[in-house]
């Protein structure tokens, strides 16, 4: 598995990967999670969720005024949960890694690279830690609403939020306790930090370049994401 350390910022930088999709819901734990498994079918409502938010980051926007009110709805929910996804995947995936190749701009040294990558895991930890908490509660709120018709499409998007936080501070725990990172120089991403200050059109051939040389499919979008507007953009 590789994992590319990418500067998005003056100092500032984000772990990401592209990798296959995985069975998360395979590891639902015992006990609450497992009682709403059974009760929801979860693993497989998860699973339907996880191939619908690949379809709609895939294929981007699509236009649905035309469509019903419910439609538009699950669209929207359906985006948030897409969203989830791109931003967690790599913690996902590394439940299961015992080694990671860590791919950093070769203008950086080793032993900063490591120490990046294990703030970054901390803060995943902490964050998920608590999302799950406040998340959890907004579940069960969620079942009020069982006496509205229809599918309680809140309440799958709670639950999804749960499993996905759930399983996101177990990668970060691996990351952080179990995994053997191998860092690596790239000039690709060091040639990647002079994108953040160019203008639009400057910003985004540069970023191509990158992806390509990388031979990742989706780098643009998330730098797009996480780097935020450029320069010749702000305003």
């Amino acid at each position: 598995m590789d994992v590319y350390l990418i500067p998005v910022g003056v100092e500032q930088y984000e772990l990401y990967c592209e990798e296959p999709d995985d069975h998360p819901e395979e590891e639902l734990p015992r006990g609450f999670f497992r009682k709403m498994k059974r009760r929801f079918s979860m693993k497989r409502r998860f699973s339907m969720m996880l191939a619908e938010a690949e379809r709609e980051r895939r294929h981007g926007h699509v236009d649905r005024r035309h469509e019903g009110g419910i439609a538009r709805g699950r669209a929207r929910m359906m985006r948030w949960v897409a969203e989830a996804v791109a931003e967690q995947r790599l913690l996902w995936h590394l439940r299961r890694r015992d080694a990671v190749a860590l791919l950093h701009p070769d203008d950086m040294e080793e032993p900063r690279a490591r120490e990046l990558v294990r703030r970054q895991l901390a803060r995943d930890f902490d964050k998920h830690r608590f999302w799950l908490i406040v998340d959890s509660l907004a579940f069960i709120t969620s079942g009020l609403l069982f006496l509205v018709p229809g599918p309680n499409l809140i309440a799958y998007y709670f639950a999804f939020r749960m499993v996905g936080h759930y399983l996101s501070i177990r990668g970060a725990r691996h990351g952080l306790n179990s995994v053997q990172w191998n860092p690596a120089g790239s000039e690709a991403l060091s040639s990647l930090r002079g994108a953040i200050d160019l203008d639009a059109t400057g910003r985004d051939e540069r970023v191509r370049q990158v992806e390509a040389a990388l031979g990742l499919e989706h780098l643009a979008k998330f730098f797009e994401r996480t780097a935020g507007a450029p320069s010749g953009g702000r305003g």
